[in-house]
């Protein structure tokens, strides 16, 4: 798990993205199908308010091969936007999604700013909002923010 995590890469501009969100008073939520172990340094390191993944199933420090159920899947992700919206008050009209894989179709579906970030072709062909050009400072653009107002590392 930690050569692994090691090995992760940020999108360029998650951080960024992140943090100037949180400072712009939105919530963050890093909703994952990978695994908790990696999602949730992730998460600490940008900024997020919390994260779901997916739960490795270890035994005496060895990986089992397993996860815990629930497997974290499309409707998964879509019921803790649901959940989220809940707890803040919002409705899903109101709430921003950004995803890359057809697990992410129905999330970005219900939220009534879902954005295919390089998506897989499912969701090239079913989200009409796509940022495929630029890294994910971009939808702080989309969204009217300046340069002046990012918040970086």
């Amino acid at each position: 798990v930690d050569d692994a995590l090691a090995a992760v890469t940020l999108s360029a501009g998650a951080e960024v993205l992140v943090r100037t969100m949180r400072k712009s008073g939105a919530s963050c939520y890093l909703i994952s199908g990978g695994f908790t172990a990696i999602t949730g340094p992730i998460a600490a390191r940008c900024g997020f308010n919390g994260d779901h993944a997916n739960i490795l199933d270890i035994k005496d420090g060895r990986l089992l091969g397993s996860v815990t159920k629930p497997v974290l899947d499309a409707n998964a992700k879509a019921r803790f936007l649901a959940h989220y919206c809940a707890e803040l008050g919002i409705s899903a009209a109101e709430a921003a999604c950004i995803g890359d894989g057809a697990n992410d179709l129905p999330m970005l579906q219900t939220a009534g700013f879902g954005v295919a970030y390089q998506g897989k072709p499912l969701l090239r062909q079913h989200i009409a909002l796509q940022l495929n050009h630029t890294d994910l400072r971009g939808l702080l653009f989309l969204q009217g923010y300046h340069e002046e107002a990012f918040v970086s590392g």
